[in-house]
């Protein structure tokens, strides 16, 4: 009897996620583990990344202007946990949670995908100040104010022409000429000497394992896409997938969702893929070239886990992207009624691969659902919460974990898997 209730205890240990437990905290990070975090604030995409030695990535810090009419409409989703913190304050609280370093916590690399709002945050008014006076504390900026943050990397933004050249045609009080001008503040004025690069498509090198690399040679970042270079899939080659620019027709310039960033993780054999707001979809008076997702696709090729681009909506996520990638496990980051597209989670749940594949949202909004219908309740498995993939030493084999979005204790709301890597050489 003995011996069968240690086999049983053995067996719930093994089937918890690595001592994930609904309802208890979250074991911490420990050396080997991939920890991929999904960051729910309900008002833009954050994910933070602890990779096997300990180096760490943050990807994106959304935050959306809180005066605006729309960031508070039953459209949107409310602020999570709650109002007490702004989103880039509720990013560094979660940082400092679950990095290995807590408050000694720095961000050795932070990726911007792209510059909207919900990736890189809002100039509003109102917003704190930084500690340097120079800047105000929102989205990404606000988090290289409250951690210190080496390396900020971005899509180069000169191309496809000058910000700088637009945005003084615009008046003063303008948006986005506000919320650019944060931005380059934050920039100039490099706090905690935060240092600024250009996103490098096609290299595996850029974003590197900084502390004991050589315990993981498996473990790699390729760079997939930055602006409208593609990597081939061969060396560091990368092909310009935009036409020439026509600085005299905005026409012909691609739009800022087309230019996001997008990476690769591997480790083992198990790969992620994420790519900012990038689409697939040409709808009529589309250039075809704002299809990039389909040249996207050939580079990543099949992968385990996939991020959902441009949350879901139904400019993105098309069917030959599917297709290729793949992936067991898609994950979508959500804040407003319009994700998922309905026609998009129809493409997702048809069967265009061979093989089962689970759905984990941040946010699936009650609208939502009314509007979709029961297919929302049968696609995902879990709608409401901060996402985590943690992936085992070695690479072999992940757990989906839930964290309560809902409390500043951000306990384990459920735990799926194991699921095992596709590519297991």
């Amino acid at each position: 009897m003995r011996k069968l209730l240690f086999s049983f205890l053995l067996f719930c240990h093994g089937a918890s996620g690595q001592d994930a437990v609904p309802g208890q905290p979250l074991p911490g990070w420990k050396p080997g583990y991939l920890d991929l975090h999904h960051i729910n604030t309900g008002r833009g995409n954050a994910a933070f990344f602890i990779l096997p030695d300990g180096t760490n990535l943050l990807v994106d810090a959304g935050e959306l202007d809180p005066t605006a009419p729309r960031t508070s409409s039953p459209r949107n989703t409310p602020i999570r946990p709650n109002a007490s913190k702004t989103p880039c304050e509720w990013i560094t609280d979660y940082i400092k949670q679950f990095s290995p370093q807590k408050e000694l916590t720095v961000i050795d690399y932070a990726l911007i995908t792209h510059f909207h709002d919900d990736h890189f945050g809002s100039w509003y008014p109102g917003a704190p100040l930084s500690l340097n006076k120079k800047f105000v504390r929102t989205g990404i900026a606000g988090v290289a104010d409250l951690i210190p943050m080496h390396l900020l990397l971005s899509r180069d933004y000169h191309y496809p022409v000058d910000p700088d050249s637009l945005l003084k045609k615009l008046p003063a009080d303008n948006h986005f000429k506000k919320t650019w001008a944060n931005y380059i503040s934050l920039i100039q004025s490099a706090p905690n000497g935060l240092k600024n690069e250009f996103l490098q498509a096609g290299s595996a090198t850029q974003i590197h394992l900084l502390h004991a690399a050589a315990d993981y040679p498996s473990f790699q970042i390729r760079n997939l896409k930055s602006n409208g270079l593609i990597w081939t899939g061969k060396d560091s080659s990368v092909l310009q997938h935009f036409p020439s620019i026509d600085l005299k027709n905005p026409g012909s310039w691609p739009d800022e969702n087309t230019l996001s960033n997008a990476i690769l993780i591997s480790y083992g054999g198990f790969l992620y893929y994420t790519g900012g707001d990038n689409p697939g979809n040409v709808f009529l008076g589309d250039s075809s070239w704002r299809d990039v997702e389909t040249s996207l696709a050939a580079a990543t090729g099949p992968v385990d886990i996939a991020t959902m681009d441009h949350h879901g909506n139904r400019d993105a996520v098309n069917a030959n992207f599917i297709q290729t990638l793949q992936p067991r496990v898609w994950i979508q980051q959500t804040w407003t009624a319009d994700h998922p597209g309905h026609e998009v989670l129809i493409r997702i749940m048809s069967k265009l691969y061979a093989g089962p594949c689970d759905l984990f949202a941040t946010n699936i909004m009650e609208a939502t659902k009314i509007v979709i219908g029961p297919l929302i309740d049968q696609a995902y498995k879990s709608q409401q919460g901060h996402i985590l993939v943690r992936v085992l030493p070695g690479g072999k084999t992940y757990y989906i974990i839930i964290l309560d979005d809902a409390a500043t204790s951000r306990l384990v709301k459920a735990v799926f898997g194991p699921y095992q890597t596709k590519n297991q050489q």
